[in-house]
């Protein structure tokens, strides 16, 4: 008996043995991993987003190479009333955009979740049309819509046989029209995931104690649905206050802090233009922290056991009727400027001037671009800035993921995490004036070249604006990974790249697709920090739209549009052929 005591403490002790030399070298990798990638993701936040917003920082603080507070005394002086109604025009459009945004963005999601009609399925894909829609083309298409000179008022004009349009599109209406056009998508898909969410017992029990459907909806409904209420909330509010183009070709003469910078910057005053870029931060980063701490604040979670039914909303009849009806005039005005904008590229150049609507289409504008080396280098542009910006989001943004969800960083991981993501909520025209300023003389960070005036700059700034986007795809697919699947592969002898190259990588593919998705459809129409970083030969295809349309060549600028237009849209089918073999591929590796 002693003797098998001893045997079998042998093995026990062997085993034990190993288990620790596994764990120990599991940890060792562990940390060797967490070292390098912590590094490289630190370098890289430090040297291309906190050093050049620290120089726009120092710059604004100094006049004549002395420290000085001079030029927000005079920002925030009451006198400077043009500084004051930029900052409101600024919080209102935003704050009239997210309310706005979040009424249309409810009604598609009841729509399209809740009532059954023929063609639903089709109009679900319309619904999230303006995501695809770059910012330059749906305002353009807005103005060639809506715009004074628009076609719809002058057919009203002619209708009603009046002297003047009817109505017109102009100024914060207009501004705040485009942005619900281009955002209401992000309260659709946040609000149509939380209603797919809603466990159906909730509202059976509710009807049960006597509520009504209004009564419902107030008190379960809504608090249900707080959490994408909010998000939503954040992201079209930062879009919102980041906004250029809107307020370019809508505004007149009112006055908004991206274009008060974008003037600024052009009349060489750069030290006065980072001043208002810091004012500008420090708003947008107010409201968001603001946003983001009510909406956190007032979250409760709510536990469930096993799986939830669908739940479906208590719809009368006239509620259905009102619903559908506000919902089919609301796909009308979406598909309105697209099929505009498509039919415009169609118009030869100098022939659309006085009549309401062009008379004279030709093919020649699609020529022209197609055969022209000169038309056709703002496209390849931007094809190849939006690469390199991909390329160097994947890289990051999953490495700067996986430091956040999997890094085991513990108390610093709120610091860590809002260090890498910060960059999302500065709009763009503040990131094109901190790398003017931080990299017009040559430095390390810069290969001790400048920067500025180069084709490298804008591929810079397009990345540096959207690596948060892979890094919160990716974050979300690698919350879902459990860890025992790791464990099982390092006892079973995969080395640290296998693991991550069978195991890691195909179950957040998704993830990365989905960001990368994201990342090149806001490279490809990225206007905001183009605007200000392009030279002539590096101009991308939204400031080619742009000179276009100043030119009067309404045929160009939209068949610019299109061709732009039909690049995103074959990406976006691209990706979710390749998201349908991800998904494929990890059930047959799994199941």
């Amino acid at each position: 008996m002693v003797r098998m005591f001893d045997v079998c403490a042998g093995v026990v002790s062997e085993n034990l043995s190993q288990l620790s030399k596994i764990v120990g070298k599991h940890m060792r990798e562990f940390r060797l991993l967490n070292g390098l990638l912590g590094s490289f993701v630190f370098v890289i936040v430090a040297g291309y987003v906190c050093y050049p917003l620290y120089v726009t920082l120092t710059t604004s603080l100094h006049v004549n190479g002395s420290f000085s507070l001079t030029h927000y005394i005079d920002l925030l002086s009451p006198r400077n009333s043009a500084a004051w109604e930029a900052v409101w025009n600024s919080v209102l459009v935003s704050i009239l955009t997210v309310s706005f945004s979040g009424v249309v963005g409810m009604v598609f999601a009841i729509v399209l979740t809740q009532i059954e009609f023929p063609g639903r399925e089709l109009l679900s894909r319309f619904a999230i049309l303006p995501i695809a829609l770059p910012p330059l083309v749906g305002v353009i298409s807005f103005l060639l819509v809506f715009g004074e000179s628009g076609i719809l008022p002058k057919v009203i004009q002619r209708m009603l046989m009046t002297t003047t349009v009817p109505f017109a599109l102009d100024g914060i209406p207009a501004i705040v029209v485009v942005h619900v056009y281009s955002f209401y998508v992000y309260f659709y898909l946040f609000i149509s995931t939380g209603l797919r969410r809603l466990d159906s017992s909730l509202i059976e029990a509710a009807s049960g104690f006597g509520s009504t459907p209004w009564r419902t909806y107030r008190r379960i409904i809504l608090p249900e649905l707080r959490p994408a209420l909010f998000g939503a909330s954040i992201l079209t509010f930062m879009a919102s206050m980041a906004s250029f183009s809107a307020p370019l070709l809508f505004a007149g003469e009112k006055r908004f802090m991206t274009l008060q910078i974008y003037t600024t910057k052009l009349n060489g005053y750069l030290d006065i233009a980072a001043a208002q870029s810091v004012l500008l931060t420090v708003i947008s980063v107010g409201f968001f922290l603001l946003l983001k701490v009510s909406g956190e604040s007032g979250i409760q979670r709510r536990m469930t056991r096993g799986s939830s039914r669908l739940g479906k909303l208590a719809l009368g009849t006239l509620a259905r009727a009102v619903l559908l009806t506000a919902f089919f005039l609301m796909v009308a005005i979406e598909l309105l400027p697209i099929l505009t904008i498509v039919a415009i590229s169609f118009v030869r150049e100098g022939s659309w001037t006085w009549q309401i609507v062009p008379t004279v289409f030709t093919i020649e504008n699609y020529k022209k671009l197609l055969s022209d080396p000169h038309s056709f280098a703002p496209i390849g542009n931007s094809l190849l800035m939006s690469c390199i910006a991909l390329v160097a989001s994947v890289v990051v943004g999953v490495a700067a993921a996986y430091l956040i969800v999997k890094g085991g960083l513990q108390r610093t991981k709120s610091m860590f995490d809002a260090l890498v993501t910060f960059p999302f909520a500065i709009p763009g025209t503040i990131i094109a004036i901190s790398l003017i300023l931080a990299f017009n003389s040559p430095n390390l960070l810069s290969g001790y070249t400048v920067l500025v005036g180069t084709f490298w700059i804008l591929p810079l700034a397009y990345f540096i604006r959207l690596y948060p986007l892979v890094v919160r795809s990716t974050g979300a697919a690698l919350g879902q990974l459990d860890d025992s699947l790791l464990e099982a592969g390092q006892s079973c002898g995969a080395g640290l790249w296998r693991r991550f190259r069978r195991i890691v990588f195909p179950l957040i593919a998704p993830g990365i697709v989905s960001g990368a998705l994201l990342v090149t459809i806001s490279a490809l129409g990225e206007f905001v920090s183009s605007i200000l970083l392009y030279t002539y030969s590096s101009r991308p295809i939204s400031v080619e739209i742009l000179s276009e349309l100043r030119s009067y060549d309404f045929g160009g600028a939209a068949a610019y549009s299109v061709i732009l237009l039909m690049f995103i849209m074959g990406i976006i089918y691209l990706s979710r052929l390749l998201l349908q073999r991800l998904h494929m591929g990890v059930t047959r590796q799994y199941f």
